[in-house]
């Protein structure tokens, strides 16, 4: 087992959101130790704050972390993880328009400059 703080080191996770991730649910210690409070974690907890770390990443809501952290099975992980892809993709498609419309504007006004 593993104390907040080396669990803190292991997973990237800082001490704060291990403690926040408690309260709401979504990452609970295996073991509190009821004379001190200390927070104890395994390797199970391990896997699911790595997975946890990588849906932060991927956009994910804490509310969509919690429905996936429910799902015991995970078998709606993967429709998940494409579902919040084509949503980056289409973000992505949207900021590059507006880039797009940047370079258009800033091509315009320099054409203006040109022709006086």
């Amino acid at each position: 087992m593993y104390k907040i703080s080396e669990f803190s080191k292991m997973t990237g996770l800082s001490k704060e959101t291990l403690r926040y991730y408690a309260d709401i649910g979504l990452l609970e210690p295996v073991h509190i130790n009821p004379d001190n409070n200390y927070r104890y974690y395994d390797n199970g907890s391990y896997l699911v704050a790595r997975l946890l770390v990588h849906l932060r990443r991927f956009n994910f809501s804490i509310q969509e972390m919690l429905e996936v952290v429910r799902d015991e099975s995970f078998d709606n992980l993967e429709a998940l993880i494409r579902q919040k892809k084509r949503a980056l993709q289409k973000e992505v498609q949207r900021i590059q328009g507006i880039i797009d419309e940047m370079d258009d504007f800033f091509e315009f006004e320099s054409r203006g400059e040109h022709d006086d």
